[in-house]
């Protein structure tokens, strides 16, 4: 038969034994105990054993402090402090009455009496004194100061830590469960250190008991010697004050060692692990110092007066120990590198992490090394700057919020190159001359100035490369000229605004719905996801932007949405509902003083468009023969130059009922035509018709 296995140590104290379970009620019995040991006279036997008991209690606890990390974790050691005071004070009244009864305390009280001071009751009683004082003024005194100081900076810190905790919460960077924790230990903390503030009363108070049950116990033992045991004057305060020192010394060792562990746990700051983990790592860790020591005290061994054989140890030993230190960060050093070395290896041989390299950046930034110096804050560069600024003019102007743009330098292109990519495929790209400035012919140029033709990456315009001492020159003779920067920076935006519509994903646009559900929770709630979907809102945002028409007042789209969702399913229909409730929008942003100068189309043209349209559950299209394509494309290039020669924008005006489509027709072969209908202008605006478009 197989023998049975021991219970698990920690099944002794652990959750659910014994003596977990009926904890409360041993400890209620002992306290009791306590208090009756105080009238009930004890034996000998049983008296050495509760002293015994009270110093492997006191060494128990110091052992404990030393080993602790924080102070809670003794969290218990304020209640302890009062029982084992009171413990020791009712052993002093049981020891005190058979000293005075019996002449006789037991073996501990008599040994401590005769063997530890030599059977010199003047000697014992300056040992006595000597451990009163050190405890009472040394150590209980500054434990106390310690623990009053504690308890007050730690209620006073309690609302910053308070705040600092929400904060954190707020940001994300810790759950409520944490938060929770923290907010207990933080009232743990100044619950605890309150109650050592106070417990360390008992210690001061227990300090001052023992001196004054010395002096009962040696006044009261020579009288009773003398006047009860007929002893002689000599002989009873021999006796009596040896037992009376005896007993002091047993009950001041104990109390020693937990005003000791007191001092210890109140003073614990910044620790990270135990007392003697913290203690060799800080003092033990620079050699230089143990150098340092070894040269100073060799220098008191040789001082001519001075002890020389312990200096001259000491400084022995301390030059061990920094050889030691030395040789240990030097291993230490070493061994790192060579950690290094193979965590290199390790990682050059290992296979990569694939799905790392899944990771697609919204947009990108790839510069030549020669235009380093425009990100370089140190070398004058302010480029990151003019891209936080572009991000806020995207969110004041088109509503968007540009997701971070990663700058990088890519030496496989040319070094005053740069490209921008959109989700990892470049889109546009140009080239600058950092110790040149970009002149552009704004039309009023009355003379030409010399220098390195281009073209402008934004728009496609002529211009020229000039050098900095020219600079001054073609402003006076009519030139437009900006440095290499603010060209990337403009063009940077410009391909922004191109691609709106694709950098808004769903992601953002949730994240637009958030921003509004704030001061608008009943709008968002209406519409989301009852009517809409954000896949279906983003995709209405998205033909809003692909036009160039600002989505910042999302309020006024969701409103809208709201109440033609219902109706029809179809995005780029519910897009014109929107547009037409943005009119005052979109006619700011096109008219030109009360006037809006434009091209019309055609009635015939417009109802032929209107006949083509064909719907289908996915959409609608216009179904246009290729030839009336090519001849309506041809017809509004004829039509257009009447308004660019003129200074103003390609705008074509149509009737609601075709503008979409028209615009489906036309947005291929004419980039950046604006088709507007009537229903999205204000009915104020002059419109000044400069042509017609006919087939």
């Amino acid at each position: 038969m197989a023998a049975p296995q021991a219970a698990a140590p920690s099944n002794v104290f652990g959750q659910g034994s014994f003596i977990q379970k009926y904890s409360d009620v041993m400890i209620a019995v002992a306290i009791i105990t306590i208090v009756v040991m105080m009238i009930i006279p004890l034996p000998t036997l049983l008296l050495d054993m509760l002293i015994c008991l009270n110093i492997t209690i006191a060494l128990l606890l110091v052992m404990a402090v030393i080993y602790n990390k924080e102070a809670l974790d003794l969290s218990i050691f304020p209640s302890l402090l009062l029982i084992t005071t009171l413990f020791r004070l009712a052993l002093n009244i049981s020891s005190t009455r058979l000293i005075l009864l019996d002449g006789y305390a037991g073996e501990v009280i008599t040994a401590f009496g005769n063997f530890v001071v030599g059977g010199n009751p003047v000697v014992g009683f300056i040992m006595f004194v000597i451990l009163v004082a050190i405890n009472f003024i040394v150590i209980t005194k500054g434990s106390e100061r310690v623990a009053e100081v504690s308890a007050r900076f730690t209620l006073d810190a309690m609302p910053g830590k308070q705040m600092s905790i929400d904060a954190d919460l707020n940001q994300g960077a810790i759950t409520d469960a944490e938060a929770k924790i923290r907010r207990e230990k933080i009232q743990h903390e100044a619950d605890f250190f309150g109650a050592m503030d106070g417990a360390s009363k008992f210690v001061k108070g227990d300090a001052i008991a023992a001196i004054l049950i010395m002096f009962i116990n040696i006044a009261g033992g020579f009288i009773i010697g003398m006047m009860q045991r007929n002893l002689d004057a000599a002989q009873a305060l021999q006796t009596y004050t040896l037992l009376t020192v005896g007993e002091g010394l047993v009950s001041q060792i104990p109390a020693l060692l937990i005003s000791t562990a007191t001092g210890l746990i109140v003073t614990r700051a910044g620790a990270e692990g135990n007392i003697g983990s913290d203690m060799v790592g800080q003092l033990f860790r620079n050699d230089r110092i143990f150098f340092i020591l070894t040269g100073v005290l060799l220098f008191f061994a040789i001082i001519p007066g001075l002890p020389g054989i312990p200096f001259l140890s000491l400084s022995i030993a301390c030059l061990f120990i920094g050889r030691l230190l030395r040789q240990g960060t030097e291993v230490k050093a070493e061994t790192q590198k060579e950690e290094k070395k193979v965590q290199e290896k390790k990682k050059a041989t290992t296979p990569e992490n694939i799905v790392s390299l899944l990771q697609v950046d919204p947009m990108e930034l790839e510069i030549g090394y020669s235009l380093i110096p425009l990100v370089d804050t140190g070398q004058g560069g302010d480029l990151l700057d003019r891209i936080v600024m572009i991000r806020r003019q995207c969110a004041l102007e088109l509503g968007l919020v540009v997701p971070t743009i990663r700058i990088r330098d890519n030496i496989q292109i040319k070094p005053n190159a740069y490209i921008i990519k959109l989700k990892g495929i470049e889109i546009a790209k140009g080239e600058l001359m950092l110790d040149h400035y970009l002149a552009m012919n704004s039309g009023t140029v009355f003379e030409e100035v010399p220098g390195i033709e281009t073209t402008e990456p934004a728009f496609g315009l002529p211009a020229l490369w000039i050098p900095e001492n020219e600079r001054e020159q073609a402003e006076l003779n009519g030139y437009t000229v900006v440095d290499a920067v603010s060209v990337l920076a403009t063009h940077l935006t410009e391909v922004i605004k191109q691609h709106a519509d694709e950098i808004l994903g769903r992601q953002e646009t949730q994240n637009l719905v958030d921003n509004l559900k704030k001061t608008n929770q009943a709008l968002v709630d209406e519409v989301v996801p009852d009517l809409m979907s954000v896949g279906e809102i983003q995709k209405v945002l998205a033909n809003l932007l692909r036009e160039r028409i600002s989505i910042r007042d999302m309020a006024t789209i969701l409103e809208v949405l709201s109440d033609y969702a219902r109706a029809t399913k179809d995005t780029e229909i519910l897009t014109e509902y929107v547009r037409h409730a943005m009119a005052r929008q979109i006619t700011q942003q096109n008219v030109q003083n009360g006037t809006l100068p434009c091209i019309t189309l055609d009635p015939a043209l417009e109802n032929r468009i209107a006949g083509g349209v064909q719907r289908t559950d996915h959409g609608s299209y216009v179904s246009l023969d290729p030839d009336s394509l090519q001849n309506l494309v041809n017809a509004l290039n004829n039509e257009l130059p009447k308004l660019t020669n003129m200074g103003y924008q390609p705008i074509v005006l149509t009737s609601p009922a075709v503008r979409l489509y028209f615009r489906k027709l036309v947005e291929r072969s004419v980039p950046g035509l604006i088709v507007l209908s009537q229903a999205e202008i204000e009915q104020s605006v002059e419109i000044q018709i400069l042509g017609v478009v006919k087939i």
